[in-house]
């Protein structure tokens, strides 16, 4: 089982592609969060699986996110039911069974001070014992996601220690899922795919795509080639539509700022803040890695061409500030803004000219005249399902036979329950970097192994990152250039001035692995 990404194993899966161009039962088109799911889904039932992605690994909307796994409590208050229960269920399995380490349980604070009215105290309340109950719908264990609970004032005041406390009670606490990085997740599923024999090629764009079939440039070296399948899947989120012109996707920008911890007291608890007269949309300040704090987000309709990394447009920033300045003590100004990062949800366009915060989160499969199947909308919480949902309805539509859905209780790599990590003891995990293991899971002393660099256990650009990390991204990962690393295997990338300084390092580790495995 060898999970490995990098330029090696890539250029013998081309060399294969190449020589055997008949032989693929399935291409997927897109290594985000879906079109890695679905390579998983497809692979672990049988099918010899193909991931084409023009880019990298999570480069698009996959990496944008809040960084949470929901438990889908908002789509109770639009009483999309559905939508909240399946949310639920792949939270737990997330939790439980997929990747206990790189998801865990995070309080979130609605605070009962002067930030909130009666109304919206009593819709928070109401909403996360709705949130308990779907908890106990989905079976996920109260010691994976806490109940939720009410918190007294100096607790408040320590998961989240600049809080307003004007007119503070105290606070309601409800437990959600929170990945250490939505990119790294991404990276997880796809290497669990290679283990179980997928092909994933990054910097191959699909320059051509029908039912049967797709024409592929090589992104390093510009050669063209082309391959047919049983069936060909189109996952590229909000650029479906250039894959498929007759797909209609209306982007929504998300939008969050990054800030110091320290600014805002080193949180633990994630503070909730209601926006001005609404009981169903929230701005968050999530503690994270790297000793910062994200803070967001927006829901706006974005028209037109569809760029590779969104801007951040500064009246998002100054929204975001706004809002959550309701629920602070200490109030955050725009020179406490170290960073923002903007992404595109895929949505599909209704025909409706309201907000797109009113649209559906629903995913659709879409089939064109040329017989290329297309996966549009839906959540990254939900990414699991789709691919499950998606593999079922190509099988039926294009005829194939393939064994049962695999995924459900399937372990990602540096899980606990990995067959890879079944020789890893707790204790090899105690004497690494608590944060290398935050990452890593049940792998991290395979990545200290590997490092054949000097200083492996050295930070980086005194972040709390090792250098270890960095060179693995290029032995394990499929980490190609040092912008892979540092934007999408490790996020030191959200903070320009973090960039700035681990540059020069991160270039020198990425040369010389490099140098040694070719």
């Amino acid at each position: 089982m060898n999970t490995a990404l990098n330029a090696a194993r890539r250029a013998e899966d081309i060399a294969y592609l190449t020589s055997n161009p008949t032989d693929i039962d399935l291409v997927v088109i897109g290594g985000g969060i879906t079109g890695v799911g679905i390579a998983l889904d497809a692979v672990t039932r049988g099918l010899n699986t193909v991931l084409l992605e023009r880019r990298d690994l999570g480069f698009g909307t996959s990496r944008w996110s809040s960084k949470l796994a929901h438990g889908g409590l908002r789509y109770l208050a639009k009483f999309e039911v559905g939508i909240a229960l399946h949310s639920a269920k792949e939270r737990g399995l997330l939790m439980e069974h997929n990747a206990p380490h790189l998801v865990r349980a995070l309080p979130q604070v609605a605070l009962l001070g002067a930030d909130t009215n009666l109304v919206q105290k009593a819709a928070m309340r109401m909403g996360f014992i709705a949130g308990d109950m779907l908890r106990i719908a989905a079976g996920t264990s109260s010691s994976v996601l806490p109940r939720s609970r009410f918190a007294g004032k100096k607790e408040t005041l320590s998961l989240c220690p600049t809080a307003s406390t004007d007119k503070l009670h105290g606070s309601w606490v409800n437990y959600d899922g929170q990945m250490i990085d939505d990119a790294r997740i991404v990276t997880a599923v796809a290497r669990t795919a290679a283990g179980e024999g997928a092909r994933i090629i990054t910097q191959a764009e699909v320059i051509e795509a029908h039912g049967t079939g797709v024409t592929i440039r090589d992104g390093l070296d510009g050669s063209e080639f082309s391959i047919s399948a049983q069936a060909v899947v189109n996952a590229t989120g909000v650029w479906a539509g250039v894959v498929d012109p007759e797909i209609k996707v209306r982007p929504s920008r998300g939008t969050h700022i990054v800030v110091d911890a320290a600014t805002v007291g080193h949180p633990t608890g994630a503070l909730t803040v209601p926006l001005p007269g609404s009981i169903s949309r929230y701005v968050f300040l999530l503690p994270q890695q790297f000793d910062r704090v994200y803070i967001g987000l927006t829901d706006e309709d974005t028209p037109g061409p569809i760029p590779d990394v969104p801007p951040t447009p500064e009246d998002d920033i100054e929204f975001i500030l706004e809002a959550i300045n309701r629920g602070l003590g200490t109030k955050l100004t725009r020179k406490d803004v170290i960073g923002a990062f903007t992404g595109l949800r895929p949505l599909i366009d209704t025909g409706g000219d309201g907000s797109t915060a009113d649209l559906s989160r629903r995913h659709s499969t879409i089939e064109a005249p040329n017989g290329l199947i297309s996966i549009v909308g839906g959540k990254y919480t939900e990414f699991r399902l789709m691919a499950e949902e998606a593999i079922d309805e190509i099988l039926q539509r294009k005829g194939l036979r393939a064994g049962p859905c695999r995924t459900r209780s399937l372990p990602y790599v540096g899980a606990p329950n990995h067959p890879a990590m079944l020789r890893v003891a707790k204790a090899d995990l105690a004497q690494l970097p608590a944060s290398l293991v935050e990452r890593y899971g049940y792998e991290a002393p395979a990545v200290v192994a590997e490092a054949e660099i000097e200083r492996p256990l050295d930070r980086v650009a005194g972040l709390d990152i090792t250098r270890a990390e960095i060179a693995f991204a290029v032995t394990h990962e499929g980490a190609l250039t040092v912008d892979d690393v540092l934007d999408r295997r490790t996020r030191i990338g959200l903070v320009e001035r973090d960039r700035t300084a681990a540059y020069e390092e991160v270039n020198s580790i990425v040369q010389a692995v490099r140098a040694h495995t070719e």
